[in-house]
């Protein structure tokens, strides 16, 4: 039942593949086609080694590797992000949008070359349609990159490797293969972008926030990967060494963080952020909102550990329970994407910060609040969070900011795209906060007609795709900048494909349903 499962995953893949492919069909298509064949293939090789205990890395039990689905997503945004900006005369971000599409096909024909290298015997066939699928990609770029587009490429490829072998060596059954794919495969290329702008900032000049995601994601990583070697050297549950932890934070952001946005924005990183969020008195309104509604979560946090201890040291959050927090996501993001975009593109990027620094004094037990935050988020806990660190609540502010962070601005002259674009920053809100939610919440409490190999329900995904149509039509309502030009039926068929995915995948929902939905709204 579970490889019927995979298999109708892997079909509604394809059909996202071939549909954005209908609409934009040039020589990355064949790339396209040829990478997700190969995929097919070699995430079944991964399955095996899984259930087999014979993977490099100990990768998230109670799911399969998920390589098909992921491989796919990279390549993807990079082809409709060149034909968006193409179609905008933006010559400097088509380019881009090829070193995206390339860099993701390596990446992922990378992990299928592992998974093949490592299975015993050789599966032939497979190894020969990885040959053909890498023949096929190195060829298209041979004809489509410069010399300094593929160095890029190759730096990118050569950050991830490192990236992989430390990460997933250090935190172990966080990730499926897939997933990993996805997370390091994005640090990855953050860095190498981080990288390349700083040693040419006079070119990279521009809007402080096309910079402040990049130093923040770096800087994040860097300050685990510091402390976790650290912390192999000395008890991180000390006193002690919960001070140097603070002390040592402070340094970095203050002394290479800092200076680092400084170099790069020319101008003050903390006067420019005061400024910025208080620039317009509808900024000061949405401030006000948000931190209401931040106090509120932390509200059900704290009321739902106090009736754990009324009840039963057993008791655990239920899934309504936890889908309360989509409900307030999504009452923090759509305000934020009808009057100020801006603002909650930067103040998505502090939450991530905050949430990763938090996850760091849960995970090393820093004092005086580590074991506090342990206590309090055991309650929230599922099947996905096998590994030490708890990464649902992170994945559910990326699912719901990538959209955000991910859209072409700079080909978007009058801020929105046409057509179903126009959608594209809605894209979290409406495949977790709207859909996600809705199918989760009525499929576990009405739902009796289960989807073949699969726990999710008939009822649920049907429910969640009406949901998501009556979102479309109240953003057309109160979002006047929206405008569809009848692309109705791309739509419903988006939405479609993207409820039918959430019902079969494995992986985390909450990262790859935003991405294929904004993948099928920019097409």
């Amino acid at each position: 039942m579970q490889d019927k499962a995979v298999l109708v995953e892997s079909l509604l893949v394809l059909g996202v593949v071939l549909s954005v492919h209908a609409v934009v069909w040039d020589r990355f298509s064949w790339c396209a086609l040829a990478l997700a064949l190969q995929a097919f293939y070699a995430q079944f090789k991964w399955d095996r080694l899984l259930q087999q205990g014979g993977a490099v890395f100990q990768f998230r039990g109670a799911a399969n590797s998920g390589l098909l689905p992921a491989s796919m997503v990279i390549p993807l945004l990079g082809v409709v992000m060149k034909e968006r900006c193409r179609a905008a005369g933006i010559v400097y971000f088509e380019r881009f949008g090829v070193v995206v599409a390339s860099t993701g096909m390596l990446l992922a024909l990378f992990l299928s070359v592992l998974a093949v290298g490592i299975t015993k015997p050789v599966p032939t066939n497979t190894c020969i349609l990885t040959g053909v699928a890498g023949s096929v990609i190195i060829y298209t770029m041979k004809h489509s990159l410069t010399v300094s587009e593929v160095i890029e490429v190759l730096e990118v490829l050569l950050i991830f490797v490192y990236l992989s072998m430390i990460l997933l060596y250090l935190l172990p059954r966080c990730f499926t293969p897939g997933e990993a794919l996805l997370v390091l495969g994005g640090v990855s290329f953050v860095l190498n972008q981080l990288i390349k702008r700083s040693l040419n900032v006079v070119e990279g000049r521009g809007d402080p926030i096309d910079f402040f995601l990049l130093v923040a994601v770096v800087g994040v990583v860097l300050l685990g990967l510091f402390f976790t070697v650290l912390f192999t050297f000395m008890d991180s549950g000390t006193w002690i060494s919960s001070m140097f932890f603070h002390m040592m934070t402070a340094v970095l952001g203050l002394g290479v963080i800092m200076p680092w946005l400084y170099r790069l924005i020319q101008r003050n990183p903390l006067f420019w952020l005061l400024q910025f969020l208080f620039q317009t008195q509808t900024r000061l309104y949405l401030l006000v909102y948000w931190t209401c509604l931040a106090a509120s979560a932390c509200g059900v946090v704290f009321y739902q550990n106090a009736k754990r201890s009324s009840e039963s040291k057993k008791h655990q959050a239920s899934t309504i329970t936890r889908k309360y927090f989509h409900f307030i996501v999504v009452a923090t993001y759509v305000p934020g994407l009808i009057y100020d975009r801006q603002l909650l593109y930067v103040a998505a990027v502090l939450c991530l910060a905050v949430f990763v620094f938090l996850e760091y004094v849960r995970y090393f037990r820093i004092k005086p609040f580590g074991q506090t935050l342990r206590h309090l988020l055991s309650l929230f806990l599922d099947e996905r969070d096998s590994g030490p660190l708890i990464l649902t609540h992170i994945y559910l502010l990326l699912g719901m900011s990538l959209p955000v962070w991910l859209f072409p601005r700079s080909c978007a002259p009058k801020g929105t795209l046409p057509g179903a674009g126009a959608l594209v920053p809605y894209s979290g809100v409406l495949a977790v906060g709207v859909g996600d939610t809705i199918a989760s919440v009525l499929g576990s409490t009405m739902g009796e007609i289960k989807w073949p190999g699969t726990k999710k329900t008939f009822e649920g995904t049907m429910t969640a795709i009406f949901a998501q149509i009556i979102a479309v039509a109240l953003i057309l309502i109160f979002d006047s900048s929206v405008n569809l030009n009848s692309s109705y039926a791309w739509i419903l068929a988006s939405v479609s494909l993207v409820s039918l995915l959430e019902a079969y995948t494995t992986q985390i929902d909450n990262l790859l349903l935003p991405l294929y939905l904004q993948i099928m709204l920019m097409a």
